[in-house]
């Protein structure tokens, strides 16, 4: 089995809480511990949520621009985000 990191970009599966089953994109890296997610609707970039690593479960899939966007102090918008993810979720469903 092939483990992912979870990095800035990467797009990311909730395992605990109430949004469990939810795509999510990691934001920020707070520390070894917590990262920073959101998904553009319930969580926008205006309201992150700070999440354990231990309970998110990395897809594979890193979104550069919001490497790059994050690393530039670019603004990242939430209809962004939620294309993003839905892209991502078409693709898992196909597989």
């Amino acid at each position: 089995m092939k483990l992912y990191p979870i990095v800035t970009g990467s797009v990311v599966r909730s395992l605990a809480g109430r949004d469990q089953g939810r795509l999510f994109v990691v934001i920020q890296e707070i520390d070894d511990d917590f990262v920073y997610v959101a998904n553009g609707k319930l969580r926008t970039m205006d309201r992150l949520k700070k999440k354990r690593r231990k309970h998110l479960k990395p897809t594979g899939t890193i979104v550069e621009d919001i490497r790059n966007r994050v690393q530039n102090d670019g603004k990242i918008e939430d209809h962004e985000i939620r294309s993003w993810l839905k892209k991502e979720e078409e693709k898992l469903v196909q597989v």
